[in-house]
């Protein structure tokens, strides 16, 4: 009842935004920088014995919000790109009219900012807001913040799920992606050349295994989910 509550509270938002002319689906944003680049921007000009606040040019990043908290005139907004995270500080005597929709915004969203970075008081490197544009609209709340997803069976099914609220499970996704790009790396500069071979076969081989089977109605003949690429590679070396 509660997920049903939020969804229609989120539609509610999209339909506000639009009535506003504000396009809740944009098609491009102008990013410059992500969040690691914008603090490693911070830091070539913050010093430690400066007295004064210190901002750099401003920036442009794009990221999902992951917390939102509003204070008064003021909003905090936490975002993450593939790089890490970093926060926004949304003010209503920089942002005038369009401060008005920020009420409109959810955890979940796609937000994009653009502004000069500096240093609060606490010490944490954070965009100081001048422009913003809402880059992606999420109509379903995230997962639980703390806890994830604890369904596993629920993790595998909808592996988008598991992306969003698993550090982990993002961190082997990447680590994955660029181990397959090393070893193909590796064996193309020991000469080998990669070649695809077929997914569906007519005949079953390869291991002594109950295979999968389909009909294809073009050609009106059963086909087998391959078990093995041996035979097929064994053809190309011929």
């Amino acid at each position: 009842m509660l997920d049903n509550d939020l969804y229609k509270s989120r539609l509610n938002k999209l339909e506000e935004l639009r009535k506003n002319k504000i396009d809740p689906f944009p098609t491009k944003f102008a990013k410059t920088h992500t969040s690691s680049d914008a603090i490693k921007e911070l830091e070539a000009v913050d010093h430690d014995d400066s007295s004064e606040q210190i901002k750099t040019q401003p920036v442009s990043i794009a990221g999902r919000i992951t917390r939102f908290r509003k204070m008064g005139g003021t909003t905090f907004i936490d975002i993450k790109d593939q790089s890490g995270n970093i926060q926004l500080i949304l003010r209503r005597n920089f942002l005038e009219s369009s401060y008005q929709h920020v009420k409109l915004l959810d955890v979940g969203d796609w937000l994009g900012a653009i502004g000069p970075v500096f240093r609060t008081k606490t010490g944490e490197a954070t965009v100081e807001v001048h422009e913003w544009q809402i880059l992606s609209k999420a109509v379903r709340p995230l997962p639980e913040k703390w806890h994830g997803l604890t369904d596993i069976e629920l993790r595998y099914r909808q592996r988008y799920l598991d992306l969003i609220s698993n550090q982990q499970s993002l961190d082997i996704a990447i680590l994955r992606s660029k181990t397959i790009k090393l070893l193909r790396q590796k064996m193309d500069s020991l000469g080998f050349t990669e070649v695809e071979t077929p997914v569906l076969v007519p005949i079953p081989a390869g291991a002594n295994a109950t295979p999968f089977v389909t009909h294809h109605n073009a050609l009106n003949r059963d086909l087998y989910l391959r078990i093995a690429t041996e035979l097929y590679l064994k053809r190309i070396i011929v």
